[in-house]
């Protein structure tokens, strides 16, 4: 950036030096959360959460560092990162579609032997 203000270049330098950083805290909060759980729907959203961040954090080293190569790295990674969390969901679903076809079964052949007895 070269506006001619020597202030606004200062603060601009600073803010894209402390931005990557603090959202780097944040993608490791975003780590600890699909680490911990509690359930699969808050990990998927984390992971979710780290691609995004992540690609904020390369938009940022882009414009900072002056490559614009980083740019098409960051719209991969967007890509990537979009089929992971759909292929994530996708997987959860079912699983839990057979969990609730387990459950069911498991009703009804509950409530079949009490009214058997």
């Amino acid at each position: 950036m070269h506006s001619g203000n020597i202030a606004l270049e200062a603060a601009f330098e600073i803010i894209m030096t402390i931005f990557p950083v603090i959202l780097a805290v944040m993608v490791l909060m975003c780590l600890i959360r699909a680490i911990k759980g509690p359930r699969i729907a808050d990990r998927i959203v984390a992971i979710n959460m780290m691609g995004t961040m992540t690609m904020v954090i390369i938009a940022i080293l882009a414009v900072k560092m002056d490559e614009g190569y980083l740019v098409d790295i960051c719209i991969i990674y967007a890509m990537i990162s979009f089929l992971a969390v759909t292929l994530l969901t996708k997987v959860y679903m079912g699983v839990y579609a057979e969990r609730s076809a387990e459950c069911k079964k498991k009703e009804e052949k509950d409530h079949d032997s009490a009214t058997v007895d």
